[in-house]
């Protein structure tokens, strides 16, 4: 009974309609379908699929509707969630999006892999990596190198 996919992952956020909107406007997410839960919030998807669920934070009952967050999770960042990713296609395309909307990003490349990355902040600090493969040499965006970055030794 193996994992097959990542099904979603939920976002508690500061403000509700901005965070959507950067999901919806930056990472071009579409609404979907949600069932009537009790507390407002947004189901995002990609092609139909629903990828991304997102609520408010500082709401009444919250810790009978958020099992996976302390209370203070949307103001201290992502707590233990380092990022979350997704595959992406088009890299130039996002990287002129983010350049026209004044987001900061963060470019990285492993060439041996042919693997070409973006993190980006969302509203509420959460760290998004976008991933580009088949890219066979860094593009002229800036950026950091994996193979020239200095090793962790002794820890495999």
């Amino acid at each position: 009974m193996p994992l097959t996919e990542l099904n979603h992952y939920f976002v508690r956020a500061n403000d509700l309609e901005r965070t959507k909107d950067f999901y919806v406007g930056v990472l071009g997410f579409e609404i979907m379908p949600r069932p009537d839960f009790p507390f407002p919030g947004y189901w995002l998807g990609i092609n139909g699929k629903i990828q991304v669920h997102m609520g408010p934070a500082g709401i009444a009952n919250a810790e009978l509707y958020y099992l996976g967050t302390p209370r203070h999770a949307a103001t201290d960042n992502s707590g233990v969630v380092d990022h979350i990713a997704f595959l992406a296609s088009e890299p130039e395309k996002f990287v002129e999006r983010l350049k026209e909307l004044g987001i900061g990003y963060r470019p990285r490349s492993l060439p041996e892999s042919e693997l070409f990355q973006i993190f980006i902040k969302d509203p509420d600090g959460l760290t998004i990596e976008l991933n580009f493969f088949g890219v066979k040499s860094a593009p002229d965006w800036g950026g950091e190198n994996y193979a020239q970055m200095p090793r962790v030794s002794g820890i495999r």
